[in-house]
């Protein structure tokens, strides 16, 4: 699917102010994807990648899933609830990452300005690309039909002049499309948008935006920056100027990763400190094997704990961490202080934040069967 808005905006202008070309690229359902190319048998079917154990949790769904409301860290006894005749596969992440370093060097032939977020989607700023295409519409239909060549997958593009703009356009036309939102079309387009829709809110703050009245993107741009500030802090003020469709982020090739974490859904609920801290190591060996092989160093660790109700509690310790001991040493110190639990845990998860040196390339390893 092609939406044919132009975007002359976007292509050649001699000011020097002239806008961005940035394009946001999302492979369509990536890793259910691989697994339906590679299995003929999977085609068409509704296909789960993740752990089908009552305690699993879906990592990715084709879009056959998808209808029947299948979403990505759903509970995979709730997905075959919604979805009887769902398929479950083991996710081959050896694979998946294969397949993403296969797209970008395909990307590589256009703009050595690339950022990837994760192995499935990457920003490109196409403003001076090394093909001289003038038009960044242009550029998106090539990099789609060259990783349509090269690796039998679909990928869905948004073209803007911010990053922002750019996410929220490759979200208009999925699965296999793309779409413009160009300058004059910016403010116009968020002013519509459910608070909800906004990449960089999540659940919990578009309920709390939603107690104050904010619905949409134009009740967001109704208010004072004073007020965002006052009850979102920091994230306030991208509030206020996403709101006006303002993004003055750049695209940042190599960009470092903020944080590395592992996390596994037990069997049976926990209750024992020490059934925990042993359910803790492995995802400590996760965690550090990941640092030690990118010679990264972090310095705030964090645990998460999920109950058996699914509600989900955080500690956090600022800490040096350059070996596994001081991790392990810091991990359990955060179970200690989070003892007593109230009640029996579903889940724990080990993360590493404030990295430093190396791009982590997968910044959460989930250990999903």
């Amino acid at each position: 699917m092609i939406d044919d808005s132009d975007d002359s905006a976007l292509g050649p202008t001699p000011s020097p102010q002239r806008p961005r070309k940035i394009i946001h690229v999302d492979m369509d359902a990536f890793y259910a994807s691989v697994e339906q190319r590679d299995n003929p048998d999977l085609r068409g079917k509704p296909v789960a990648v993740g752990g089908s154990r009552e305690r699993g949790v879906v990592a990715a769904a084709s879009y056959e899933a998808r209808k029947f409301g299948v979403r990505s860290a759903m509970p995979s006894i709730t997905a075959k609830r919604q979805c009887p005749d769902l398929v479950f596969v083991k996710p081959r992440f050896d694979v998946y990452k294969a397949i993403s370093q296969q797209i970008r060097a395909i990307f590589a032939e256009y703009t050595p300005i690339v950022e990837p977020l994760s192995l499935d989607e990457a920003y490109l700023d196409v403003t001076d690309n090394l093909q001289n295409i003038p038009f960044a519409r242009d550029i998106a239909l090539q990099l789609r039909a060259r990783i349509k060549a090269e690796t039998g997958l679909n990928a869905s593009a948004g073209i803007s002049y911010n990053k922002f703009l750019a996410k929220l356009a490759s979200d208009h036309r999925k699965p296999n499309g793309q779409y413009v939102i160009t300058p004059e079309m910016g403010p116009g387009f968020v002013e519509k948008l459910p608070v909800g829709k906004f990449h960089g809110i999540g659940p919990a703050t578009a309920a709390r935006l939603q107690a104050f009245g904010i619905q949409t993107g134009i009740d967001l741009r109704n208010q004072t920056l004073t007020f965002l500030e006052a009850n979102f802090g920091k994230s306030g003020t991208y509030y206020y100027w996403i709101s006006r469709a303002i993004d003055e982020r750049p695209v940042r090739a190599n960009r470092i990763r903020k944080s590395v974490g592992a996390e596994n859904t037990f069997a049976s609920d926990l209750k024992e400190f020490g059934s925990m801290a042993a359910e803790l190591q492995p995802l400590i060996d996760k965690v550090w094997q990941h640092c030690e092989s990118s010679g990264n160093k972090g310095r705030t660790v964090k645990l998460k704990i999920k109950f058996a109700d699914f509600e989900i509690i955080s500690q956090s310790f600022p800490e040096a961490i350059s070996g596994r001991c001081e991790l392990e040493r810091a991990s359990i110190a955060l179970l200690e202080r989070s003892m007593p639990l109230p009640k029996a845990v579903r889940l724990l998860g080990v993360s590493l934040s404030a990295l430093q040196k190396e791009y982590i390339e997968q910044s959460q390893i989930a250990l999903l069967l």
